[in-house]
């Protein structure tokens, strides 16, 4: 299960569960659009990996499965910084 983490890494942003801003690796590496697009350019700066839009989770199933709330915030990994 997606752990919908809280916050861009690069930026720090918040990025709520109902975010369609939120851009996800197969790590779940979590970055907000603009960083994502624009600053890393669609690769990953932890693993390499292409991103992908974080999908939504319904309000109903945040309340049996809840978002994360841990914040990673690595300004200094993101390149173009």
């Amino acid at each position: 299960m997606l752990e919908m983490r809280p916050g861009c890494e690069c930026c720090d942003k918040d990025l709520p569960p109902e975010s369609t801003e939120a851009r996800i690796c197969s790590f779940e590496c979590t970055f907000c659009k603009t960083c994502a697009e624009e600053k890393l350019e669609g690769i990953c700066p932890n693993c390499g990996g292409s991103f992908t839009i974080r999908p939504t989770r319904q309000k109903a199933l945040l309340l049996k499965y809840p978002a994360a709330t841990h914040r990673i915030y690595k300004p200094d990994g993101c390149m173009g910084d």
